[in-house]
């Protein structure tokens, strides 16, 4: 697949070299709160559950991509770690709801306020003020790609 020719030399770097860097600190930022009882999967429907009443399993396997079957062993061992509860959907009895236990809205913002402290940490550390102040311009301007 060849660029357009009509995009500008320096949309193209900016472009690659944007995704290459949010790759590369989501992987480092999601690092930043591993923890060894919990896969990357496990985390991000528990990340997925949060704020929300309850799903089903076929729904967070949608919005996860994975199949039906694979969601549900996954809400299985999440379940058995206390982390997440299913209850009977009270609108059809045959189908349950998954929601977030107590520990598990712990285990979700203890992993945001981890993130949050790696992340400002490093900008702290690694960073001058005017490179933080940088840091904000450039996320207003990247902002409004996300705006339609």
């Amino acid at each position: 697949m060849s660029e357009n020719p009509s995009l500008s030399p320096s949309a193209v770097q900016a472009s690659r070299e944007i995704r290459a860097v949010i790759s590369r600190l989501r992987r480092r930022i999601l690092k930043a709160t591993e923890v060894e009882d919990l896969t990357l999967g496990q985390a991000s429907v528990l990340a997925r559950l949060s704020g929300k009443e309850g799903v089903t399993a076929s729904e967070l396997a949608s919005a996860e991509g994975v199949r039906h079957q694979s969601m549900t062993a996954t809400v299985a061992s999440l379940a058995a770690m206390g982390l997440v509860e299913r209850t009977p959907d009270p609108d059809d009895g045959r189908r349950l709801l998954i929601a977030l236990t107590a520990e598990g809205h712990r285990r979700v913002e203890e992993g945001r306020q981890a993130r949050k402290e790696w992340l400002a940490g490093q900008l702290q550390d690694k960073c001058t003020e005017e490179e933080r102040q940088t840091v904000i311009a450039a996320m207003a301007v990247l902002a409004r790609l996300t705006h339609d």
